[in-house]
């Protein structure tokens, strides 16, 4: 069996696939698809009482403290969050596919001298070593946009996709066809392009999907703890903090971006297990 078809045959696999396809469509189209989510309504998008409204037809997931259609801002934040996760992981991947490749490839001490700079990053939690990197960016007057969060993510997530690329890496440098392909006078280079990097295809999906899931997480924690992107930008971190207050009067409030991260980290990685069955079959239980 193909390896597509053995991840097709996996429904688990397909559903979080399917749904990671609405995710980035709802995330593109959330301009169109709904109200402004920066759009104050306090008229009519709270109760005579001044609290939030609940779930109706005018409003599909309710309104917020300010008024604001809790639809239109999930839908807002999926596209902030999908994007700063999105690029963290990609930055994540080029550091890491780079120092993974070399370190696996050229072992000795390079390997050791790329690993020991991997376990130092590791030595720190990850969270805490998040929040440290995200206060220092925004107090070097990088705290207006996005970029602070999706270099804070790469810096702490690059270390598992550079391990786990190097494992990769060193098994295939002492194989057959690596050592000959050597022998014959290929270039380094050419040997990770040619030989290699091919050949580990599955595990590089498999650290993507994982990497972005953790990121979505990560940024989801940044958000919550205000050193996300700055608002006006919605996202479903920024959500449940804002909603942290209503969370008994108006508990859509925190439902509603609380499922969306659930839902998203969840689904990648039912993706990333898929992919990795579909490549090594001898792994599944």
């Amino acid at each position: 069996m193909s390896r597509a078809r053995r991840f097709v045959a996996n429904r688990a696999a397909v559903a979080g696939a399917l749904v990671i396809v609405l995710l980035v469509a709802v995330a593109v189209l959330a301009r169109w698809i709904g109200k402004d989510p920066l759009a104050h309504d306090i008229e009519h998008g709270l109760s005579r009482l001044g609290a939030p409204l609940a779930p109706s037809g005018d409003a599909l997931l309710g309104t917020d403290q300010l008024g604001r259609d809790v639809w239109a801002r999930l839908a807002a934040g999926a596209s902030t969050s999908l994007l700063i996760a999105g690029l963290a992981t990609a930055f994540a991947l080029a550091i890491g596919l780079s120092i993974g490749l070399v370190a696996g490839y050229a072992g000795g001490w390079v390997d050791t001298g790329l690993m020991r700079t991997v376990d130092l990053v590791l030595s720190f939690p990850v969270l805490l070593l998040a929040i440290l990197l995200a206060a220092l960016l925004r107090e070097a007057g990088l705290g207006s946009s996005i970029a602070p969060v999706v270099l804070t993510l790469a810096i702490v997530s690059w270390t598992t996709m550079a391990r786990v690329i190097r494992g990769k890496a060193m098994t295939l440098a002492r194989s057959e066809h690596v050592i000959a392909a050597r022998a014959l006078g290929a270039s380094p280079a050419r040997i990770i392009v040619r030989h290699i990097l091919p050949n580990i295809l599955g595990a590089l999906v498999v650290v993507v999907a994982l990497g972005f899931a953790q990121n979505l997480l990560a940024e989801a924690a940044l958000s919550y703890l205000g050193l996300g992107p700055p608002p006006p930008a919605p996202t479903w971190g920024r959500m449940l903090y804002e909603g942290r207050v209503f969370y008994r009067t108006s508990p859509h409030l925190v439902i509603a971006p609380g499922l969306a991260i659930l839902i998203a980290v969840v689904s990648f990685n039912l993706v990333a297990d898929g992919v990795r069955d579909a490549f090594d079959p001898k792994v599944r239980r």
